[in-house]
């Protein structure tokens, strides 16, 4: 409950306005219980990025490694999205609130998407690439991503309209890095049903 009510606050008014004294109000509780629980904002601010990347990657978890490694690559993107939608709050505060310099909360999801890259590399799916373009091509896709995200919970597009650029997006960009445009198409839809399925309960 705190770490929901922290994120509601840092997301709608900033950091300036997460006291103890808001925390505790905001969950009907005392001062007390906040700091039986944290020794000051900074722990809650740390507690609000912790928790937001493990439900990410929680989530992310659910996939399958499929025998397409682009298809892979595609899902994780849409699991990605619906996570940021699903989560507005979280997500606002886990990237719009500028964490400590020491702090590297998203390091390891974002190797779980330089890895994916490095896959579609290996498997042949992207034949132009170079070592040192991997890590590029993923901070590009979780960038488009990232951009989707805040378009849709920011209320500029429509979770349907943001979607589709989204597919849209990630079709150039694998074309751009060497995919074959048909074989492209399909990994698309390939993984957008595996990122369905996942989202089943």
């Amino acid at each position: 409950m705190l770490v929901e009510a922290a994120a509601r606050v840092l997301a709608e008014e900033g950091p300036a306005a997460l006291t103890s004294r808001r925390l505790a109000a905001e969950v009907g509780s005392s001062t007390m219980a906040v700091f039986s629980r944290f020794q000051n904002m900074a722990e809650v601010r740390r507690a609000v990025r912790e928790e937001g990347f493990a439900r990410l990657d929680a989530r992310l978890d659910t996939l399958p490694t499929m025998d397409d490694p682009v298809a892979n690559l595609v899902a994780t993107g849409v699991m990605y999205f619906a996570a940021g939608v699903a989560n507005p709050h979280l997500y606002r505060a886990m990237f719009l609130d500028r964490p400590p310099q020491d702090d590297d909360l998203g390091a390891g999801t974002y190797q779980r998407l330089v890895a994916l890259v490095r896959r579609c590399v290996i498997a042949g799916r992207f034949p132009a690439a170079q070592e040192s373009l991997v890590s590029v091509w993923a901070a590009q896709l979780w960038s488009m991503r990232h951009g989707m995200v805040i378009m849709s919970v920011a209320e500029l597009l429509p979770n349907e309209q943001a979607r589709f650029v989204l597919d849209d997006m990630t079709l150039r960009l694998l074309i751009g890095y060497g995919d074959d445009p048909d074989q492209a198409r399909r990994s698309i839809e390939h993984g957008n049903r595996a990122a369905a399925e996942g989202e089943r309960p």
